[in-house]
């Protein structure tokens, strides 16, 4: 059996390990790619945010701030 380069074997369903959590309140998703979380890229790393605090947060998401300012 042959794995992809920075693959594993072992641990946990592709599902489980690809599983994203909310980078403001740390809700996680209820699956691999929610589609009402809102996805941003900050400093080159990839965050999820989840429908609540992406409501809260609108206008700043909106205007592009960085969540760290909000």
């Amino acid at each position: 059996m042959t794995s992809l380069p920075g693959g594993s074997d072992q641990g946990g369903s592709t599902a489980e390990r690809h599983r994203p959590v909310c980078a403001r309140c740390g809700t996680p998703a209820d699956g691999p790619q929610p589609a009402t979380w809102t996805c941003s890229v900050e400093n080159g790393a990839r965050q999820y945010f989840c429908d609540a605090c992406s409501r809260e947060n609108l206008r700043a998401i909106e205007g592009r701030l960085d969540s760290a300012w909000w």
